[in-house]
């Protein structure tokens, strides 16, 4: 009988790094030597801080609220009040406005919503993103529930996001002539050219047999009347809405002023305006307000500061935390670095 093969030893082998015989080295937390990261931290943010301030500064914003702006038909009552008791309604209004400077280089026209919690959890899983790819499916995700189908027929796309799309028609006009507005460009080019993509084939036919959203008053192949190709899951204004606000506030870009047409190549010129709206998108029944946005932007962006103010207020509190513990270390400082790092029995606290 042949003797059993001893089993393999799960030992580590006997080298400095498997048995930790290797040399290490442990900073020693001091005033002394904290102190000038703090300083260092504040002298390189306060600038960088005063510097997005100043360039945000440089960014020209117009922000008009038409949330009650009063109908053309009945000015008595306020497009609000009109389609919040029928929403398969739209109401026409128009408001004026002036610009007193001139908005030089790119221009972008945004659309802002407030108190739209569109961060909610069950609201931002609500969607299909196969069948947003264009593998369209007669079973929609259950995440799309309740907007997944009506009267048995499958929605494309599915989804609270897409069933609440905003669906405003803004337009702009100065000195009663039409401002030239661009459709396209206006979605991330990431998500344009791999989240969001039509089923092959015509897109009349390809949804033949799927229902448009319950909220939808246009099908989704004519969204975009004037450009074919921006129709479908691949329709710009969808995919910019598609892609959910964190906070309650938000602002989405809506459309982009054609910089090509004539009196428009360097910007928009102040003068008188009125902004044109076909209004069918209600907020006034969760207290919400809407409005046009235009602005143009600087390198660093849109107009935000909140990221300057943050930078300042960090290099503040790292400024002031450097000098504390100046003042500490030159209360306590010490003759060696062994009296830092030897602590014995009878060792103060303090």
């Amino acid at each position: 009988m042949s003797d059993l093969q001893e089993p393999k030893s799960k030992k580590p082998a006997d080298t400095a790094f498997k048995q930790q015989r290797l040399p290490a080295w442990q900073p020693i937390l001091t005033a002394r030597n904290g102190m000038p990261i703090f300083f260092a931290v504040a002298a390189a943010f306060i600038p960088i801080g005063v510097g997005l301030l100043y360039f945000t500064n440089l960014v020209q914003e117009f922000t008009l609220d038409y949330t009650y702006c009063k109908s053309l038909n009945n000015p008595s009552q306020s497009c609000a009040d009109i389609i919040e008791n029928n929403r398969n309604m739209s109401c026409n209004c128009s408001i004026s406005f002036n610009l007193n400077d001139d908005f030089m280089s790119d221009v972008y026209m945004y659309y802002g919503l407030t108190n739209y919690y569109q961060n909610h959890r069950r609201y931002v899983k609500s969607r299909d993103d196969f069948q947003l790819l264009g593998k369209l499916s007669s079973i929609p995700s259950s995440d799309c529930a309740p907007y997944d189908y009506i009267d048995n027929k499958p929605i494309a796309p599915c989804g609270a996001i897409a069933n609440s799309l905003f669906n405003d028609t803004l337009t702009l006009n100065f000195n009663d002539k039409p401002v030239p507005l661009l459709r396209t460009g206006i979605a991330w080019p990431s998500d344009k050219k791999i989240k969001y993509q039509n089923p092959q084939g015509d897109l009349k036919e390809a949804f033949k047999d799927f229902a448009k959203p319950i909220d939808w008053h246009k099908n989704i192949w004519e969204l975009d009347q004037t450009n074919p190709s921006n129709n479908g899951f691949e329709n710009e204004d969808l995919i910019v809405w598609m892609r959910t606000a964190a906070l309650p506030d938000f602002r989405k870009l809506y459309r982009r002023i054609d910089h090509s047409s004539k009196g428009f190549e360097n910007g928009l010129p102040k003068g008188n305006y009125t902004l044109l709206i076909k209004y069918s998108y209600p907020v006034a029944g969760f207290g919400g307000t809407k409005s046009l946005i235009l602005s143009n932007t600087s390198f660093t962006g849109g107009r935000n500061l909140f990221l300057g103010y943050a930078y300042i207020v960090v290099g503040c509190v790292c400024f002031l935390l450097g000098l504390l513990f100046l003042i500490i270390y030159i209360r306590n400082k010490p003759s060696t670095i062994a009296e830092v790092s030897v602590v014995t029995p009878s060792t103060s606290y303090q």
